[in-house]
């Protein structure tokens, strides 16, 4: 929630202090928002003479004082920001800090403060960051982040030449399978656990008569994305996180066998009508929020679809009268090695008692459970697995928790267009184009964007 300016007013002898708050400006979900003005300065209550302790226990503050400023810059807005201001208040009133939020998903407007050299506090953003600033940013280790509480492979995403430098505060998991209990439970199909299975299963309702899958990706300009989550999560299966993170690093080039292993799977359901809604042109033209909605018509078109966790809120908007856990649920890719989604970051640019305050308490027990009672997607911090009062989410930290690695998306980590010709590459496959050769564009599009 975006504030506006403490008014201090002087009346003869006292003073008093009006906090007055504005609602968040809507913003396309499309489109990355202007800059907005950094709020004000959010004022806490006086803090008691100790800090207040919760059943995760005291909150520890550094030294920071009543007063002390913490500047922040973030991509969130709206009901988003309005969660991490829920977050952060038990810090808030333990420690007298004072919040100077700034909200923008312009990052070049970060670079911007970066490069003046007046960066904020602490900055919320994604991992390529890390490596980008890595010369300015303060070591997590040097600002007493509890890394106890995360799985060593957050700790090795943070880490860039040595020094771990970024906390991971939230994660959204995208190697998930949507589907219909009622409808499994109808025709006798079980929640398959290897991808044998899985591959078992989609032969079993074809001989069936059902469409196992819906796989239409439509999406304007970013046609093919879906389809390149589902190849990133297939490889995920066949080759391994590691492997995933040599092709984001240029180790590994896009044309590699394994890639193409990868796209003939896919291909295997995606280009065939009797494994997904409409064959091949059926997966290029139907729109993919379409593609989740066809599970869960009624009739239905297909028994499964291939998203990421907004799927869930689509089929409530859509069909409010469906019950999560019973209408739809989701499972994980079956005989994935890790998982894959979006990730966001925080990262230190100064080295103050208050920002210590705000570390420490992030990567806390307490930390933690406040932000799964948020609700503000999943925190990677698994102190806070208890804490969760929504199902769907307590089931994909469950998944995070129990990961053996997370990747970060193919086309959104690898810059310099690599992402579109990704996309082309899926649709000239799928319209019967020459996969090694699509293959090959996008590998020189990958060398020439890592400088390989």
């Amino acid at each position: 929630m975006k504030k506006q300016a403490l008014y201090l007013v002087s009346i003869l002898i006292i003073f008093s202090m009006i906090l007055s708050a504005c609602s968040p400006a809507t913003v396309e979900a499309t489109q990355a928002p202007e800059a907005t003005q950094a709020p004000a300065a959010t004022q806490a209550p006086e803090p008691t003479a100790a800090p207040e302790t919760s059943a995760a226990g005291t909150i520890d503050c550094k030294g920071a004082q009543s007063g002390d400023v913490v500047t922040m810059f973030y991509q969130w807005s709206g009901n988003e920001e309005e969660r991490l201001n829920q977050i952060l208040q038990p810090l808030v009133d333990a420690c007298g800090i004072v919040v100077q939020p700034e909200s923008s998903r312009d990052q070049a407007l970060l670079d911007t403060r970066v490069q003046a050299g007046t960066p904020p506090d602490i900055a919320f953003f994604n991992v390529t960051q890390l490596e980008q600033y890595q010369d300015l940013l303060v070591p997590m280790t040097d600002l007493g982040a509890n890394e106890a509480n995360y799985p060593a492979y957050w700790r090795e995403i943070g880490t860039i030449n040595g020094s771990w430098l970024g906390l991971p505060v939230k994660a959204d998991p995208k190697t998930l399978i949507w589907y219909s209990p009622v409808a499994f439970e109808a025709f006798g199909y079980e929640v398959p656990t290897t991808w044998d299975e899985l591959e078992a299963l989609a032969d079993k309702m074809v001989a069936d008569g059902n469409v196992p899958w819906s796989l239409g990706m439509e999406s304007g300009d970013a046609t093919g994305w879906t389809g390149s989550d589902f190849i990133q999560d297939i490889l995920l299966v066949t080759q391994g996180p590691d492997y995933v993170m040599g092709l984001i690093s240029g180790e590994i080039p896009y044309n590699d066998p394994g890639v193409k292993q990868a796209y003939e799977i896919y291909g295997r359901w995606a280009s065939d009508a009797a494994y997904t809604v409409g064959g091949a042109q059926g997966t290029l033209e139907t729109g993919f929020l379409d593609a989740i909605y066809l599970v869960f018509q009624d009739p239905f078109a297909a028994m499964m679809v291939k998203q990421s966790g907004f799927a869930g809120g689509e089929i409530a908007k859509q069909y409010p009268e469906l019950a999560y856990g019973t209408d739809y649920d989701f499972f994980g890719v079956p005989g994935a090695q890790g998982l894959q989604g979006g990730s966001d970051w925080m990262m230190a640019f100064n080295n103050t008692p208050a920002v210590q305050a705000l570390v420490a308490y992030l990567s806390s027990e307490a930390g933690g459970q406040s932000w799964a009672a948020a609700g503000f997607d999943v925190t990677p911090n698994s102190a806070g697995i208890s804490a969760y009062t929504d199902e769907a989410l307590l089931k994909k930290a469950e998944m995070l928790a129990n990961a053996t690695g997370f990747t970060p998306d193919l086309g959104d980590t690898i810059p310099g267009g690599f992402g579109s010709a990704e996309w082309a590459a899926i649709i000239s496959y799928l319209s019967g184009g020459d996969l090694d050769a699509a293959l090959t564009n996008v590998a020189n599009v990958q060398a020439e964007a890592l400088n390989k």
